[in-house]
């Protein structure tokens, strides 16, 4: 069985069906008793039809969380790793055009 709540939900009224097909075949006629029954069968299996749609929504909402903070955290360290590498480059820019003045060579982007 598929977690995925359609898929559940499609199995669930598949059985139901076939329960009342089944039932509707044993007798044309059902006397008051039996409705009652097969009322208070129906009223059942969709109280667990909507608990179980709402464990798997529950579940799915979970699931979508986790994985946009872990987005988030990615996003985070790739942003910060980023910036701590344009800060290197722009020391070393810094040291670079020092060593030049300090030798007094020409700069490579004076041309």
């Amino acid at each position: 069985m598929s977690t995925e709540p359609g898929s559940l939900i499609l199995q669930m009224l598949r059985q139901m069906r076939a329960e009342l097909a089944t039932k509707a075949d044993l007798s044309e006629l059902a006397t008051k008793g039996e409705l009652d029954s097969l009322r208070s069968e129906m009223k059942s299996d969709m109280r667990t039809l909507r608990a179980d749609v709402a464990s798997d929504l529950m579940t799915t909402r979970k699931e979508l969380g986790d994985q946009i903070i872990g987005l988030r955290r990615a996003v985070i360290d790739y942003h910060t790793s980023v910036i701590g590498h344009g800060l290197l480059i722009s020391d070393l820019e810094a040291r670079v055009r020092r060593v030049e003045q300090h030798l007094n060579l020409p700069s490579l982007t004076a041309g």
